[in-house]
């Protein structure tokens, strides 16, 4: 951003978000809530297993034994899923509303190089076409 800033000053330069697919969003919502009630019932002790009329497997004794490792496992094993679930690795770059780069198109970030490239060739078009004369009819 520095280095586009300093050759650019004009270029406004914003991030966002690009969303995932419905599907994924829903997934990681659900472990979100997910996540919380199970360490609720791990620190609280009560077994979900006999509610369904099961036995408890030996990790849940584990659990019940070792709280505080249970907990940040769950904790941490949950956000891994959740934001591989949110991450599309998008990388869009648009100038003046126009796509000039995209990582999921191309596969790739752009170097540093190529997006100055990227962006003196789009500057350039942009003077010539505003040079153009304009003809009515």
């Amino acid at each position: 951003m520095q280095v586009i800033r300093q050759r650019y000053p004009d270029i406004r330069i914003e991030g966002e978000n690009y969303l995932p697919h419905p599907i994924y969003r829903h997934i990681a919502s659900f472990l979100s809530i997910f996540k919380l009630v199970l360490m609720g019932f791990i620190i609280v002790g009560k077994d979900p297993f006999a509610f369904f009329g099961m036995q408890a497997p030996s990790i849940w004794q584990w659990g019940q034994e070792n709280k505080v490792y249970a907990c940040m496992m769950v904790f941490f094993l949950s956000n891994m899923i959740e934001n591989q679930c949110m991450s599309t690795g998008a990388f869009e770059i648009t100038l003046n509303d126009v796509p000039v780069w995209s990582k999921l198109e191309s596969g790739h970030l752009p170097s540093m190089q190529q997006l100055v490239q990227i962006l003196d060739n789009e500057m350039k078009l942009n003077v010539h076409m505003e040079q153009m004369p304009h003809h009515r009819s």
